[in-house]
């Protein structure tokens, strides 16, 4: 029955064990308890203990694994869905009564119960099941609700939202319980006869239809496209964080979900390794909800993760981030996964944030994280001989110079500079708004006013830079791509002695970026900005059979300028050694 007092009974089972010590949480989860609590304390809200009761009986009597297997929920399958269908509250509605004996209608007052959960996000360790529990979602909206719904479910790839439909797929072909049994009954060739003896719930080209009801349950791509406008009852969003999106699918799923009364959303996913994109975006705002400083009761939240890298090392800490860690996965497939990333740094990031939800910053498929950090010393290097490195754009794009500075032990001090457009920093998604602006406090970033970089401005202010620091400026290295307006400045100025073409391809690249590779991680480069880092974290390299290697711009946003500005000085450097004895 309802009650505003009650405490969820399988909230509370797992709030005892937490505070027994039995399951540790992490500050996430932690606040998702302090939430929970809340909506215990407030008279505004309700908890129906049949609700997910319902839920669980129809899952166990009716569903089975992709195998054929029977399914048993776990815990934290009953321990979310509570969360979802156990809350609700009451509103008053005004609702049109036709008249009576030829009388009009007219609209009165009602009030009206209604769930309080429309959406809940689970971030969860890879090998937690979580695409069974999005499929339990489903199959219960497509046969338990008898209206006519509209169902979609959504990942980065066709291939991979097909595996949400897979376990349903076969727990129709088994019809185990006796609701299956019921809407399998018949067959699905039967299309003249007696409707009577068509199966009723079919996998067909569309999805899975429920003929009883008209509902249907398709796969859409991860587009907003493919996603606007729809009337979506029931939606899952599988790995929206692994994936490299520009655009928030699920804010699109809930503008054509919220034009139905009861509209179900879940997110679900493990961590990625794409940082400053939509996914990060969204975090941010869950974690203003989970701290109270946006107020938000209809989006359920359960985020697990690690809270220190250093709990890695600690397997008792591992079900911090796999609360299904030996039951859905074994702590053996975790302990490989651990030796695996101290052997392979190439794997690491992907390791701890898969296995552990610990994001890691941006690709480094070439340096590795250690070699991304800066020095925490900060300097100017003011006075002293450099090669200047630039790596110019499109005029909306990024403008990157970078100043290597030769110092003794074999070291290299690293300075940056980068221009962009007041246009391009206005148009940026808010996780890369606020690194930008990290950059721009720091002064590595300059906004230049326009919707085009002008070169004369640039170099005015580089020039101004320069002079500012007191910079020996001995050799410049440069792509010649758009480098026609810049370069003649330059060698109007400074001569065109020491003004070097770094013609980009893995010919000319090849050793330099190895040479720079040993540099990083002997930490002999040192350089103090996260502009600096964050580029380095961006770096990917192609590399061919022979070895061969060449920076490669993966996308427009991973913005690499400075790491290709470095190169392009470094080879500068080379060139005219001489002049730095």
């Amino acid at each position: 029955m309802l009650s505003n007092t009650a405490v969820p009974k399988y909230y509370g089972q797992f709030r005892d064990a937490v505070l027994r010590g039995e399951i540790p949480v992490c500050q996430e989860i932690n606040l998702t308890m302090n939430r929970i609590d809340q909506l215990i304390a407030d008279p505004r809200f309700y908890y129906d203990d049949e609700a997910v009761e319902g839920w669980i009986r129809f899952c166990e009597n009716e569903l089975t694994l992709t195998d054929g297997s029977d399914l048993h929920l776990l815990d934290t399958f009953k321990l979310w869905a509570e969360d979802v269908y156990g809350w609700y509250y009451f509103t008053e509605r005004s609702i049109f009564e036709p008249g009576q004996h030829g009388r009009p209608g007219r609209y009165m007052k009602r009030i009206v119960k209604k769930r309080l959960r429309n959406k809940q996000y689970l971030i969860v360790a890879r090998g937690s099941a979580k695409t069974l529990y999005g499929t339990c979602h489903q199959a219960y909206g497509l046969v338990v609700d008898t209206s006519t719904t509209h169902q979609i479910t959504t990942a980065p790839t066709m291939k991979q939202a097909e595996e949400i439909l897979a376990p349903f797929r076969t727990a129709i072909t088994r019809a185990r319980g006796p609701m299956f049994k019921f809407l399998t009954d018949g067959s699905i060739y039967n299309t003249k006869g007696s409707r009577a003896n068509r199966a009723k719930l079919v996998c067909t080209k569309k999805g899975i239809e429920n003929f009883m009801t008209g509902s249907l349950l398709e796969v859409r791509p991860m587009s907003i496209g493919k996603l606007q406008g729809l009337q979506n009852a029931y939606t899952t969003v599988d790995e929206w964080l692994s994936c490299d999106i520009r655009e928030d699918p699920i804010g699109a799923l809930e503008q054509g979900g919220s034009k139905l009364e009861n509209y179900l959303i879940i997110a679900m996913s493990s961590e990625g390794t794409i940082r400053n994109g939509v996914g990060d975006t969204i975090k941010m705002e869950l974690r203003d909800i989970l701290k109270g400083d946006y107020d938000n009761p209809h989006v359920s939240i359960w985020w697990y993760k690690l809270d220190d890298i250093q709990e890695v090392a600690n397997p008792e800490m591992w079900l911090k981030a796999a609360p299904n860690l030996g039951k859905t996965i074994q702590y053996e497939v975790y302990q490989q996964d651990v030796e695996r990333a101290e052997k392979s740094p190439s794997a690491r990031n992907d390791i701890l944030a898969k296995r552990f939800g610990i994001p890691m910053e941006g690709y480094t498929y070439y340096f590795t994280y250690e070699e991304t950090l800066p020095v925490k010393t900060r300097r100017s290097y003011r006075g002293m001989p450099c090669a200047l490195g630039a790596d110019l754009s499109q005029g909306d794009d990024f403008c990157a110079f970078t100043f290597l500075f030769p110092l003794r032990g074999g070291k290299y001090g690293v300075k940056t500079r980068s221009y962009i457009t007041s246009r391009t920093f206005e148009r940026l998604p808010s996780a890369m708004y606020m690194k930008y602006q990290e950059f721009v406090e720091e002064g590595s970033l300059i906004i230049m006013n326009g919707s085009v970089l002008e070169m004369r401005d640039v170099y005015s202010d580089l020039e101004r830079m320069i002079d500012d620091y007191e910079y020996d400026v001995r050799c410049l290295g440069y792509d010649p791509y758009n480098s026609d307006e810049f370069i003649p400045l330059w060698c109007m100025r400074n001569g065109e002695y020491g003004v070097e073409k770094v013609i980009q391809g893995r010919k000319t690249e090849s050793v330099p970026l190895g040479e720079l590779k040993d540099l990083a991680e002997d930490r002999l480069l040192e350089f103090d900005e996260e502009l600096m880092s964050f580029a380095m974290g961006n770096c990917v390299v192609l590399e061919d059979v022979n070895g061969n290697r060449m920076l490669y711009k993966k996308r427009h946003e991973d913005k690499i300028d400075n790491v290709s500005a470095l190169m392009d000085a470094y080879i500068a450097y080379k060139r005219m050694k001489d002049d730095f004895d």
